[in-house]
C-alpha cells in the first residue's frame, strides 16, 4: 500500500466523510419511493448521524471495554453502543420525518454494530481493556 494511501485509510477525517456519504447515500436510496425532499433529508439526516456515530463508536468502546471483566468484555461493550445507536437513530429519524427508518437506520446499524463487535473482541483478547 502507497504511503498516501495508507495516510488516508488512517484519517478519522476521510472515515468521518466515508460515512457521510455512504450511510447518507443508503438513506436516500432507501427513502427513494417518497416524494422529494424527503429522500434528501433522510439521507443528510443519517449522513450526520453516521459521521458523528463513527466518530464516537471507538472512543465508547475504549470507555466501556475498561469497565468489564472476562468474557462480559466481549459482548456489553457493543451491545451498549448497539441499543444505543439504535435509540438514537429510531429518535432522531423519527423527529426528522424519515418515512423508511427502518430501511434507513439497517445498513448503518449492522456496519457500525459489526465494527463494535470486532473492536471490543480484538481488545479484550489482548487483554488491554484494563
Amino acid at each position: 500500500m502507497s504511503r498516501r494511501l495508507r495516510a488516508v485509510a488512517g484519517s478519522g477525517v476521510a472515515h468521518v466523510l466515508f460515512a457521510f456519504f455512504a450511510m447518507g447515500g443508503w438513506a436516500t436510496f432507501a427513502n427513494r419511493a417518497h416524494p422529494m425532499p424527503k429522500p434528501l433529508l433522510a439521507g443528510l439526516v443519517q449522513g450526520v448521524l453516521s459521521a458523528a456515530l463513527t466518530l464516537f463508536l471507538k472512543t465508547g468502546i475504549d470507555h466501556l471495554s475498561k469497565r468489564f471483566d472476562g468474557s462480559t468484555a466481549y459482548w456489553a461493550p457493543p451491545l451498549i453502543v448497539c441499543v444505543a445507536s439504535t435509540s438514537l437513530l429510531v429518535a432522531i429519524h423519527t423527529l426528522s420525518g424519515t418515512p423508511e427508518i427502518l430501511r434507513t437506520i439497517a445498513v448503518p446499524l449492522a456496519v457500525s454494530t459489526s465494527y463494535a463487535t470486532l473492536y471490543a473482541y480484538s481488545i479484550a483478547g489482548k487483554g488491554n481493556h484494563r
